[in-house]
């Protein structure tokens, strides 16, 4: 007899739908499951036959198929556990359940039991998009599922709970929609915590607000570290759009716990200085979604930057110009977003020591030279702010002043974020820092001796014409901020400031 449910399958960002067909046939008895499944879905035969017995079933004994179509994509993980049991339990004739319009999802234990699987949410938004009326996924991912409006989500514990709702011998109620609500939790890191360094508060005020990457150079204990891990609290709240779009990344990577289903807040990611290429770029026979795109939406915060291995530096130079990280592996080549703002923090040589004003640095000048190498000029170039990070000062860390709170500085960037909202409405551009070259001319014009500033800027400092696109960038959010709809010469000196650590650390003279 022959039997066939439907369910879904992941790759890379996207869920495709997956026919699961069953036929049993007189013969050897046997069970195969064909269709490219990788050894968690062949594994399924040994769960799917002990949850037969488990649970009262009768197990067939025939010659047992089973065929996930399309057959020329790789299956992965052990979601077609559920949907192998039923159609093989409908194949032998011990149901009679309507399984149509219906797509379904999980790993059944030894028991019967269903357990929770990942990249629960593109799947789900594929169910709906392909016209289903409901969904059964295991109950941990039930909450997840329900995020997405138009579409039943029911969550099931075991196979005999959703066997007996389908052949309607007991109700089974479909998950409440969730409704989403963006964090305010107080026990966010605060800038008013930080004392002193108002000029590097400044610049990553800037950067949040135009989403612009930084790089922080300081000594030891200048408070780099700490002003990093404070940018989540003055950036904008998500919006349910980028919510669901970083939410996928997060499902599919399998971090999402039944508490948390959706991600309320802009995540921060701070890899270690050992993490491999592949960790922050991705990877995997199948690949997964690496730092880089998990902090889509968010900050990636890579401290001791010059620590990090030269490849796994290297990788982040086409992420950040596209903001779209490519993998290629023999199954197939897919792409994640990753539009993020990279904040990288360094000592400016191995003592961290070097132009530090009371404190002797003990390296010497090829040491130093050596260590600042390490960063690429390219990889520089891609940083719109570079931030010295000044030693703080007695007085203010003894002071008793309380500093501006995330709150305040976080209402600025919100209302620069709303103007560059109605500059790009229309686009699929969000901030000033995703605009390409041909925008820029139209949207960054400047007074004549803007013009002349900036030609004398370029000239002595050796401009890269990408340097110039982002300096120009960097101009129009300062102007945001404060609401001037041209860039004033003021605000093109001070984005021009940002790039002077380019001299006075990276420039072979100043060495």
């Amino acid at each position: 007899m022959y039997a066939k449910i439907m369910s879904a399958g992941v790759f890379g960002l996207h869920a495709y739908p997956v026919e699961v067909e069953v036929d049993t046939a007189r013969g050897m008895p046997s069970f195969e499951i064909v269709g490219l499944p990788d050894t968690a879905v062949r594994e399924s035969r040994d769960r799917v036959r002990a949850a037969f017995k488990n649970c009262g079933y009768e197990f067939p004994v025939q010659k047992i198929t089973v065929n996930l179509a399309p057959a020329d994509l790789k299956k992965s993980g052990p979601l077609y556990d559920l949907p192998i049991f039923l159609a093989l339990l409908s194949a032998c004739g011990q149901t009679a359940a309507d399984f149509s319009g219906s797509i379904f999802l999980g790993e059944l234990s030894m028991n019967g039991a269903v357990r929770r699987v990942q990249g629960v949410l593109p799947m789900t938004i594929l169910a709906k998009e392909q016209g289903f009326s409901r969904i059964f996924v295991p109950e941990e991912n039930v909450r997840e599922a329900s995020i997405v409006q138009g579409i039943e989500v029911y969550g099931v514990t075991d196979v005999r709970e959703a066997v007996d709702f389908l052949e309607k011998v007991r109700p089974l109620k479909p998950a409440e929609p969730l409704v989403f609500k963006p964090s305010s939790s107080p026990f966010q890191p605060d800038m008013a915590d930080v004392k002193g360094q108002e000029s590097a508060k400044r610049a990553l005020e800037i950067a949040a607000a135009g989403s612009h990457n930084a790089l922080l150079i300081g000594p030891p204990g200048s408070g780099k570290s700490m002003l990093a891990q404070r940018i989540p609290s003055i950036l904008p709240d998500l919006t349910f759009e980028e919510a669901i779009e970083t939410t996928k990344i997060h499902s599919i990577a399998g971090e999402l716990s039944n508490e948390q289903p959706i991600l309320t807040e802009r995540p921060f990611r701070a890899p270690h200085h050992t993490v491999s290429a592949a960790g922050l770029s991705g990877g995997g026979s199948v690949p997964r979604p690496g730092e880089i795109s998990m902090a889509h939406n968010g900050v990636l915060f890579l401290d001791e930057f010059p620590e990090f291995s030269r490849s796994a530096m290297e990788i982040l130079r086409q992420p950040i110009e596209t903001g779209t990280v490519t993998i290629s592996r023999a199954s197939g080549t897919l792409s994640y977003p990753c539009r993020m703002i990279v904040i990288a923090a360094m000592n400016p040589c191995p003592c961290g020591y070097y132009g530090h004003p009371t404190h002797p640095c003990t390296c010497t000048r090829t040491q130093v030279q050596r260590y600042l190498s390490r960063v690429s000029g390219p990889l520089l170039d891609r940083l719109d702010l570079h931030i010295d990070v000044a030693p703080v000062n007695f007085s203010d860390l003894s002071g008793n002043a309380r500093a501006e709170s995330s709150a305040e500085i976080k209402k600025r960037v919100d209302a620069a974020r709303k103007i560059q909202q109605k500059r790009f409405a229309g686009t699929n551009i969000r901030c000033n820092a995703q605009m390409p070259p041909e925008m820029i001319d139209e949207t960054c014009k400047l007074p004549s001796e803007g013009v002349r500033l900036l030609q004398t800027a370029f000239e002595k400092m050796g401009m890269s014409a990408r340097g110039y696109h982002r300096i120009l960038k960097v101009a129009r959010t300062i102007a945001d901020l404060e609401n001037e709809p041209e860039i004033q010469i003021h605000h093109l000196a001070e984005a021009l400031q940002y790039r002077s650590l380019d001299r006075k650390y990276f420039s072979r003279e100043s060495i």
